[in-house]
């Protein structure tokens, strides 16, 4: 971190970066927190200064001081070059693809990835001359047998949205690296605190940060980290889409970070928690939570992170989707709804449909997300007991 007073530079825990990262009360009359920053017109002072475009701030959609302090403390805990914050998840997602290919180029992503982003590839740069190809989570070094001369991206999750395989960030860097691409990583799930891709040798790192980062499920927005060689192009087709992030959403970011270690470590142990309970449970077939020994990609999950997320999955045995309606139309605590990250519980059912193509999931499996929030766990366990219970009967 770097102190602003002295501009000498310190190492600090992500407990203190998380505090006081981004925050100047010095340049804000003494005020603790970073205002919220209104504003399109910045104005010059001179002709000569409108000429040299050299101050701080020249238009609104650039940034302002709300932004920026949530893009440092973001940038620091990630390791990246710069970072930048932009309206959603999606939209990160977006400026880091398009930022590597061109008309003509390849991309390839994970078989797990989060739905939307496929949805604009398929939907958007296939259309624009980009060709689309979709590869299996657990392909590691096997990655470098698909890579193709105009292959420019390859886009990793891990653990995948819905199904949470671990992928090693390493193994793939080093493939797509060979083959001439970058490799992006959408890190939302275990966020920097537990997992830097850019150290493991990815090239650029998008969140969700509407997810863990904000933490109280009232605003949308995503960040984008990168290297110094990725950085140019990433900021350049942000420029030119107008992807901005308002004072308003910033100061919300920034509020949701103060409280980001604290809240992983309740949100990890009691995901953890809930997940064994779960395994225990007799019409529950599989828990799909990478930091269980049973996981298949447990060992992956040792090696590459030093925590877990909130979220996980879990497949019941099979029934018709009404057993399915009696267990979620009843909950007391969950509350069902996409996203996550709050401090509320939430369970969605998931139908795969066509968001598996490399290794099609089974249509007949009832899969379970869910995202452990606050509550207290003997409430959580009572509601899907009785939830469980209902299924049972319906089945």
């Amino acid at each position: 971190m770097n102190d602003h007073k002295t501009g000498t530079s310190t190492v600090e825990s992500v407990e203190t970066i998380l505090t006081h990262g981004g925050r100047h009360p010095e340049e804000q009359f003494g005020f603790v927190n970073t205002p919220v920053y209104r504003g399109s017109t910045v104005l010059f002072k001179t002709l000569a200064d409108l000429d040299a475009q050299a101050q701080r701030y020249l238009y609104g959609r650039a940034g302002n001081p709300t932004t920026e302090s949530v893009e440092s403390v973001i940038n620091e805990l990630e390791g990246g070059y710069r970072t930048k914050l932009v309206p959603s998840g999606l939209a990160a997602i977006t400026i880091a693809l398009m930022a590597c290919v061109k008309a003509g180029d390849d991309i390839m992503i994970s078989d797990s990835a989060y739905e939307p982003g496929r949805k604009f590839a398929d939907g958007y740069l296939e259309r624009m001359g980009v060709s689309v190809r979709y590869y299996d989570p657990h392909i590691g070094a096997g990655l470098t047998a698909l890579m193709q001369p105009n292959t420019k991206a390859v886009l990793a999750e891990s653990p995948g949205s819905l199904t949470f395989e671990i992928q090693d960030i390493a193994v793939l860097a080093a493939a797509a690296h060979a083959g001439g691409a970058r490799l992006i990583v959408d890190n939302s799930w275990a966020t920097p605190l537990y997992h830097r891709p850019l150290a493991l040798g990815a090239d650029i790192v998008v969140h969700a940060a509407t997810k863990m980062f904000v933490g109280h499920s009232d605003v949308m927005a995503g960040t984008i980290s990168a290297t110094q060689e990725a950085w140019p192009d990433v900021d350049r087709v942000r420029n030119l889409l107008g992807f901005f992030s308002s004072g308003d959403d910033a100061y919300l970011v920034a509020r949701g970070l103060r409280t980001l270690a604290i809240r992983m470590k309740e949100h990890q142990a009691r995901a953890l928690d809930i997940a064994a309970w779960l395994e225990g449970q007799a019409e529950v077939e599989k828990v799909l939570h990478p930091a269980l020994p049973s996981h298949p990609d447990h060992a992956i999950w040792k090696k590459n992170f030093t925590g877990s997320g909130s979220l996980f999955g879990f497949v019941l045995k099979p029934a018709h989707r009404e057993a399915v309606a009696a267990f979620v139309d009843h909950m007391r605590i969950f509350g069902m709804g996409y996203s996550w990250g709050g401090y509320e519980s939430l369970c969605l059912p998931v139908l795969m449909g066509k968001s598996r193509t490399v290794n099609p999931w089974p249509n007949d499996t009832n899969l379970f997300r869910v995202h452990i929030g606050l509550e207290g766990l003997d409430d959580l366990k009572a509601d899907l007991a009785a939830a469980l219970g209902r299924y049972s009967a319906a089945r």
